[in-house]
Protein backbone atom coordinates (compact mmCIF):
# COMPACT_ATOMS: atom_id res chain seq x y z
CA UNK A 1 0.00 0.00 0.00
CA UNK A 2 1.43 3.29 -0.97
CA UNK A 3 2.30 5.73 1.73
CA UNK A 4 1.36 9.26 1.63
CA UNK A 5 4.13 12.45 1.83
CA UNK A 6 3.07 15.16 4.24
CA UNK A 7 4.34 18.17 4.14
CA UNK A 8 3.65 21.14 6.85
CA UNK A 9 4.05 24.40 5.21
CA UNK A 10 5.34 26.26 8.15
CA UNK A 11 8.80 28.63 7.82
CA UNK A 12 9.54 28.47 11.37
CA UNK A 13 9.84 23.96 10.68
CA UNK A 14 11.44 24.96 7.51
CA UNK A 15 14.30 26.98 9.46
CA UNK A 16 14.53 24.27 12.70
CA UNK A 17 15.01 21.57 10.09
CA UNK A 18 17.56 23.37 8.31
CA UNK A 19 19.53 24.03 11.61
CA UNK A 20 19.54 20.07 12.17
CA UNK A 21 20.48 19.24 8.61
CA UNK A 22 22.99 21.86 8.61
CA UNK A 23 24.86 20.05 12.15
CA UNK A 24 24.61 17.07 10.42
CA UNK A 25 25.95 18.07 7.29
CA UNK A 26 29.09 19.90 9.27
CA UNK A 27 29.91 16.75 11.47
CA UNK A 28 29.53 14.04 8.34
CA UNK A 29 31.72 16.36 6.38
CA UNK A 30 34.71 17.49 8.53
CA UNK A 31 35.15 14.55 11.27
CA UNK A 32 35.86 12.03 8.52
CA UNK A 33 37.98 14.74 6.89
CA UNK A 34 39.78 16.11 10.26
CA UNK A 35 40.09 12.75 12.08
CA UNK A 36 38.82 9.17 10.72
CA UNK A 37 40.51 9.62 7.50
CA UNK A 38 44.29 11.01 8.39
CA UNK A 39 44.66 8.53 11.14
CA UNK A 40 43.37 5.66 8.94
CA UNK A 41 46.21 6.04 6.64
CA UNK A 42 48.41 6.50 9.25
CA UNK A 43 47.32 3.28 11.02
CA UNK A 44 45.67 4.67 14.32
CA UNK A 45 42.18 3.05 13.99
CA UNK A 46 40.89 0.82 11.62
CA UNK A 47 38.64 0.90 8.51
CA UNK A 48 35.26 -0.73 10.55
CA UNK A 49 35.44 3.07 12.92
CA UNK A 50 34.95 5.03 9.42
CA UNK A 51 31.77 3.03 8.18
CA UNK A 52 30.26 2.59 11.63
CA UNK A 53 30.80 6.33 11.63
CA UNK A 54 28.68 6.58 8.30
CA UNK A 55 26.46 4.14 9.06
CA UNK A 56 25.44 6.06 12.21
CA UNK A 57 25.09 8.86 9.90
CA UNK A 58 22.79 7.46 7.27
CA UNK A 59 20.64 6.31 9.78
CA UNK A 60 19.74 9.82 11.62
CA UNK A 61 19.98 11.66 8.40
CA UNK A 62 17.16 8.79 7.26
CA UNK A 63 15.56 8.57 9.96
CA UNK A 64 15.35 12.70 10.16
CA UNK A 65 14.15 13.04 6.58
CA UNK A 66 11.31 10.26 7.00
CA UNK A 67 10.11 11.73 10.35
CA UNK A 68 9.25 14.94 8.21
CA UNK A 69 7.64 13.44 5.42
CA UNK A 70 5.37 11.03 6.71
CA UNK A 71 1.64 10.67 7.31
CA UNK A 72 1.55 11.10 11.11
CA UNK A 73 -1.99 9.95 11.15
CA UNK A 74 -4.14 12.63 9.41
CA UNK A 75 -7.46 12.22 9.44
CA UNK A 76 -9.46 11.97 6.16
CA UNK A 77 -12.32 14.68 5.62
CA UNK A 78 -14.88 11.95 5.92
CA UNK A 79 -13.54 9.24 7.77
CA UNK A 80 -15.64 5.42 7.58
CA UNK A 81 -15.85 4.72 10.56
CA UNK A 82 -16.71 0.76 11.77
CA UNK A 83 -19.75 0.21 13.19
CA UNK A 84 -18.22 -1.60 16.02
CA UNK A 85 -15.94 1.21 16.55
CA UNK A 86 -18.16 4.08 16.52
CA UNK A 87 -18.22 4.40 20.92
CA UNK A 88 -14.61 4.68 20.41
CA UNK A 89 -14.76 8.19 18.20
CA UNK A 90 -15.80 11.49 19.42
CA UNK A 91 -16.39 14.70 18.09
CA UNK A 92 -13.25 17.35 17.43
CA UNK A 93 -14.73 20.97 18.83
CA UNK A 94 -11.82 22.72 15.99
CA UNK A 95 -13.04 21.14 12.90
CA UNK A 96 -16.31 19.79 13.75
CA UNK A 97 -15.19 16.41 12.29
CA UNK A 98 -15.68 12.86 13.86
CA UNK A 99 -11.98 11.21 15.42
CA UNK A 100 -11.19 8.06 17.44
CA UNK A 101 -10.28 8.97 21.17
CA UNK A 102 -6.64 9.74 21.53
CA UNK A 103 -6.52 12.11 18.73
CA UNK A 104 -6.04 15.43 18.85
CA UNK A 105 -6.13 18.35 16.98
CA UNK A 106 -2.70 19.85 15.56
CA UNK A 107 -3.44 24.00 15.44
CA UNK A 108 0.01 24.36 13.74
CA UNK A 109 -1.34 21.81 11.32
CA UNK A 110 -4.99 22.32 10.87
CA UNK A 111 -5.94 18.98 11.70
CA UNK A 112 -6.67 16.21 13.71
CA UNK A 113 -3.54 13.50 14.19
CA UNK A 114 -4.36 9.76 15.59
CA UNK A 115 -2.62 9.40 19.11
CA UNK A 116 -1.13 12.38 18.40
CA UNK A 117 1.68 12.67 20.96
CA UNK A 118 3.16 16.11 19.74
CA UNK A 119 4.11 18.60 17.24
CA UNK A 120 7.77 18.58 16.86
CA UNK A 121 9.30 22.36 14.68
CA UNK A 122 12.87 20.17 14.57
CA UNK A 123 11.27 17.52 12.22
CA UNK A 124 8.55 20.32 10.82
CA UNK A 125 5.52 17.57 11.07
CA UNK A 126 3.37 16.29 14.24
CA UNK A 127 4.47 13.00 16.08
CA UNK A 128 1.91 10.65 15.86
CA UNK A 129 0.59 6.90 15.50
CA UNK A 130 2.06 6.34 11.71
CA UNK A 131 5.74 8.32 12.41
CA UNK A 132 6.61 7.75 15.92
CA UNK A 133 8.87 5.03 15.99
CA UNK A 134 10.39 7.18 13.02
CA UNK A 135 11.06 10.14 15.93
CA UNK A 136 12.23 7.59 18.49
CA UNK A 137 14.66 6.17 15.79
CA UNK A 138 15.98 9.41 15.27
CA UNK A 139 16.43 10.68 18.72
CA UNK A 140 18.23 7.36 19.20
CA UNK A 141 20.63 7.40 16.23
CA UNK A 142 20.92 11.34 17.17
CA UNK A 143 22.50 10.45 20.37
CA UNK A 144 24.46 7.46 18.91
CA UNK A 145 26.01 10.16 16.20
CA UNK A 146 26.58 12.77 19.00
CA UNK A 147 28.33 10.65 21.53
CA UNK A 148 30.46 9.35 18.43
CA UNK A 149 31.52 12.50 17.75
CA UNK A 150 32.48 13.66 20.82
CA UNK A 151 34.83 10.73 21.63
CA UNK A 152 36.45 11.08 18.45
CA UNK A 153 37.01 15.17 19.34
CA UNK A 154 38.38 13.72 22.58
CA UNK A 155 40.72 10.62 21.31
CA UNK A 156 41.98 12.96 18.44
CA UNK A 157 43.79 16.02 21.50
CA UNK A 158 44.26 13.01 24.23
CA UNK A 159 44.32 9.31 22.83
CA UNK A 160 45.14 8.90 19.30
CA UNK A 161 49.24 9.36 18.01
CA UNK A 162 49.77 12.93 16.60
CA UNK A 163 49.51 13.17 12.63
CA UNK A 164 52.53 13.00 10.56
CA UNK A 165 51.21 13.66 7.41
CA UNK A 166 49.16 16.67 8.26
CA UNK A 167 48.80 19.08 4.70
CA UNK A 168 48.75 22.87 6.36
CA UNK A 169 47.61 23.75 2.99
CA UNK A 170 44.81 22.43 3.59
CA UNK A 171 41.57 24.47 4.97
CA UNK A 172 40.47 22.03 7.76
CA UNK A 173 43.68 21.36 8.69
CA UNK A 174 44.75 25.09 9.47
CA UNK A 175 41.68 25.53 11.07
CA UNK A 176 41.30 22.38 12.74
CA UNK A 177 41.02 23.43 16.42
CA UNK A 178 38.25 26.05 15.36
CA UNK A 179 36.13 22.65 13.58
CA UNK A 180 36.71 20.31 16.02
CA UNK A 181 35.32 23.14 19.18
CA UNK A 182 32.52 23.67 17.06
CA UNK A 183 31.68 20.11 16.52
CA UNK A 184 32.18 19.54 20.31
CA UNK A 185 30.14 22.33 21.38
CA UNK A 186 27.16 21.49 18.98
CA UNK A 187 27.20 17.78 20.34
CA UNK A 188 27.15 18.80 23.73
CA UNK A 189 24.29 20.37 23.16
CA UNK A 190 21.99 18.19 20.66
CA UNK A 191 23.49 15.11 22.82
CA UNK A 192 22.15 17.02 25.99
CA UNK A 193 18.74 17.89 24.34
CA UNK A 194 17.43 14.88 22.85
CA UNK A 195 18.73 12.51 25.48
CA UNK A 196 16.20 14.02 27.63
CA UNK A 197 13.74 14.29 25.30
CA UNK A 198 14.07 10.49 23.99
CA UNK A 199 13.94 9.58 28.00
CA UNK A 200 10.32 11.32 28.08
CA UNK A 201 9.37 9.55 25.46
CA UNK A 202 10.22 6.00 26.09
CA UNK A 203 8.49 6.85 29.53
CA UNK A 204 5.95 7.68 27.44
CA UNK A 205 5.44 4.41 26.01
CA UNK A 206 6.58 2.58 28.69
CA UNK A 207 3.10 4.10 30.66
CA UNK A 208 0.85 3.69 26.79
CA UNK A 209 0.73 7.79 27.11
CA UNK A 210 0.91 10.52 25.24
CA UNK A 211 2.77 13.73 26.11
CA UNK A 212 -0.13 15.80 25.14
CA UNK A 213 -1.93 13.05 27.53
CA UNK A 214 0.62 14.30 30.07
CA UNK A 215 -0.07 17.84 29.97
CA UNK A 216 -3.65 18.11 30.03
CA UNK A 217 -3.58 15.35 33.08
CA UNK A 218 -5.65 12.94 31.20
CA UNK A 219 -7.47 10.70 33.45
CA UNK A 220 -10.08 8.90 31.49
CA UNK A 221 -8.01 6.10 30.65
CA UNK A 222 -6.17 5.27 33.60
CA UNK A 223 -8.46 2.56 34.40
CA UNK A 224 -7.77 0.37 31.40
CA UNK A 225 -5.30 -2.80 31.79
CA UNK A 226 -1.92 -1.85 31.94
CA UNK A 227 -0.09 -3.03 29.16
CA UNK A 228 3.21 -4.81 29.33
CA UNK A 229 6.02 -2.80 28.01
CA UNK A 230 6.72 -5.14 24.64
CA UNK A 231 3.06 -4.76 23.54
CA UNK A 232 3.48 -1.06 23.39
CA UNK A 233 6.60 -0.96 21.96
CA UNK A 234 5.66 -3.58 19.51
CA UNK A 235 2.22 -1.31 18.58
CA UNK A 236 4.28 1.98 18.14
CA UNK A 237 6.89 0.25 16.12
CA UNK A 238 4.25 -1.88 14.18
CA UNK A 239 5.93 -5.22 14.74
CA UNK A 240 6.86 -7.63 17.44
CA UNK A 241 10.65 -8.55 15.98
CA UNK A 242 12.98 -6.09 17.80
CA UNK A 243 15.55 -5.97 15.66
CA UNK A 244 13.38 -4.02 13.22
CA UNK A 245 12.39 -1.51 15.37
CA UNK A 246 16.16 -0.23 14.54
CA UNK A 247 15.72 0.41 10.82
CA UNK A 248 14.46 3.16 9.17
CA UNK A 249 14.39 1.75 6.01
CA UNK A 250 10.79 -0.08 6.08
CA UNK A 251 7.25 0.43 6.19
CA UNK A 252 5.49 0.36 9.17
CA UNK A 253 2.20 -1.88 9.43
CA UNK A 254 -0.56 -0.71 12.21
CA UNK A 255 0.13 -3.73 14.96
CA UNK A 256 -2.94 -4.43 17.66
CA UNK A 257 -1.86 -6.58 19.85
CA UNK A 258 -4.23 -8.72 22.32
CA UNK A 259 -3.67 -7.77 26.09
CA UNK A 260 -1.97 -10.18 27.33
CA UNK A 261 -0.60 -10.48 30.51
CA UNK A 262 -2.41 -7.34 31.08
CA UNK A 263 -1.72 -5.37 34.78
CA UNK A 264 -4.68 -4.60 36.36
CA UNK A 265 -3.56 -3.16 39.04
Amino acid sequence: MARRIHFVVDPQGWCCMAVIIFVWLYNTIFIPKVILFPHYEEGHISVVAILCYYFCSLFCIASLLRASVADPGKLPENPKIPITERECWELCNKCNMMRPKRSHHCSRCGHCVRRMDHHCPWINNCVGEDNHWLFLQLCFYTQILSSYTLILDFCHYYYFLPLKKENWDVFVFRHELALLRISAFMGLIILGGISGLFYTQLMGIFTDTTSIEKMSNCCEDISRPRKPWQQTFSEVFGTQWKILWFIPFRQRQPLRVPYHFANHV
